[in-house]
């Protein structure tokens, strides 16, 4: 697979038609151009039958627009795929001909039970593991698929999607949602505690969610919420009115009107299968469709070390710094107590010292700041809203040293003070690497860091004396007063 590949990936929904261009490095998926038109294909499907005229030409028009785009940026490899509304209406091959002719996209018309697999590819590839039920609410359709680790299990697909029962005439949304899930019963036992949500309706529920909480990360991906949080916020949308909705923030009015139902399907669901957690995830079918293609999901390698060496690629001058310094900095925590995990905290390590020189191409009085800022919004997968916060102040201390950011910072309001504290404990060893070596990889191994009960042990390499000028010492000095120790120098 070559470095910088691009995959197109077309989107015909039910309800709008998406095109994302996606760049994939490594084993990262980049989205790098993202647009939609809201045609309203399954709009009065369930009546006729057939898909919406208007909404027909609307998507043909877009489509077009997509493959003129396409052209014009040289990208070859282009993969459409068509869901509920195309595959259920009796013209729907009538359609995929049409597209085929008038824009040379050859669309693959997947079953719902396809459908709910790749959403959950989709979701897999942007957490890296999962345990639990991923549910992809789209237009006309709701698919929801078990997924353990880094697999997917067998779908389910049931006509609950809000074109499929508002516009359905059903007298009660809520008998009918509880009737289709004790149907998909089968998919809730024994699973695991989190409920994965897909999906734009979804999304704009994450939004209401976060507004009402006055959340400080404005990120769906990996935004997570409890069943009692959801009831709330459930309840607090069946009182609004659709003008009312779509005047907060990062709710649209094409949503506002069915962002009610959303949420009590969302509401039912989790009282259903008896969820701890709901998880927002930002990658679905589309982002399954590209992953599938071009990488293995099963495959080794985990999705934030993948895109903080693909973000940090393009940005830091020596590339190979990051892993270096991720080894040497690691005796300097051996004792540490657990933040996240004992399995997680070596990699979140790993991560920030990619990404530690993120801010050498920045002006020298804002790195600090914008090299935070931009670890903290980074597209990055596999790691909770609190893991940003952590990696976010580590790359501040990096380049601020001991200063704290101020109180209404976002990342300071995501963790806790031990967190606080072990991310200045984090940027300061980055800070100190840096200053040894110059940031060139092969003078890391000119230095060797010892942890003892009292003392922080920097080991300099005979006739390297030279190089631990009064600022590296000074850091490695700093660095041993916040871990509590004494700095010696052999």
């Amino acid at each position: 697979m070559s470095a910088g590949r691009e995959i197109a990936v077309i989107d015909v929904g039910s309800n709008s038609v998406r095109l994302v261009l996606f760049r994939v490095e490594g084993r990262a998926l980049w989205p790098v151009f993202n647009e939609k038109a809201t045609a309203g294909l399954g709009r009065g499907a369930g009546e006729t039958g057939r898909l919406n005229p208007d909404g027909v030409e609307i998507a043909l028009r877009a489509l077009r627009r997509f493959a003129a785009l396409l052209d014009a940026k040289g990208v070859t490899e282009r993969l459409a795929v068509a869901t509920a509304a195309v595959r259920e209406c009796e013209d729907g091959p009538d359609f995929a001909e049409r597209v085929k002719t008038e824009t040379g996209f050859e669309v693959r018309v997947i079953s719902g039970e396809e459908e709910g697999r790749l959403s959950a590819v989709g979701v897999l590839s942007g957490m890296g593991e999962g345990d639990g039920v991923a549910g992809d609410l789209g237009g006309s359709s709701l698919e929801l698929t078990p997924v353990s680790g880094r697999k997917a299990g067998m779908a389910v697909t049931l006509k609950l999607g809000p074109l499929a029962v508002l516009n359905g005439g059903s007298d009660s949304p809520r008998d009918t949602i509880d009737a289709a899930l004790e149907d998909a019963a089968s998919v809730f036992d024994g699973s695991g505690p989190d409920f994965y949500a897909v999906g734009g309706a979804w999304r704009a529920f994450a939004q209401l969610g976060m507004a009402l909480r006055d959340y400080p990360l404005h990120l769906v991906h990996e935004f997570a919420m409890t069943p009692g949080d959801i009831s709330r916020t459930a309840d607090f949308a069946a009182t609004q009115s659709e003008c009312s909705l779509a005047s907060l923030p990062g709710v649209s009015s094409k949503r506002a009107a069915t962002l009610p139902y959303a949420a009590m399907l969302l509401k039912r669901i989790v009282k259903t299968g008896k969820f701890k957690r709901v998880v927002f995830s930002s990658h679905g079918l589309r982002e399954g469709v590209a992953f599938e293609t071009a990488i293995k999901v099963i495959e080794p390698g985990d999705p934030l070390l993948a895109g903080a060496e693909a973000l940090a690629s393009g940005a830091v001058p020596e590339p190979g710094f990051g892993p270096d310094l991720a080894a040497w900095i690691e005796p300097v925590f051996t004792a540490e107590a657990p933040l996240f995990a004992d399995r997680r905290d070596p990699l979140l390590r790993a991560a920030a010292c990619r990404l530690a020189d993120m801010g050498a191409r920045m002006h020298p009085d804002h790195r600090a700041e914008l090299a935070m800022e931009q670890t903290l919004y980074a597209p990055f997968g596999g790691l909770s809203h609190a893991e940003r916060a952590y990696l976010a102040l580590a790359i501040h201390h990096r380049y601020a040293g001991k200063a704290q950011r101020p109180d209404d910072c976002p990342a300071r309001r995501l963790i806790d003070d031990g967190g606080e504290e072990a991310a200045l404990r984090l940027g300061l060893a980055l800070r100190l690497g840096a200053a040894l070596s110059g940031r060139a990889p092969g003078l890391l191994k000119a230095f060797a860091l010892e942890r003892t009960k009292d003392e922080l042990v920097l080991r300099v390499e005979p006739g390297r004396e030279e190089m631990v000028v009064d600022r590296a010492l000074s850091r490695f000095e700093t660095l041993a007063g916040v871990l509590g120790l004494t700095a010696r120098v052999i």
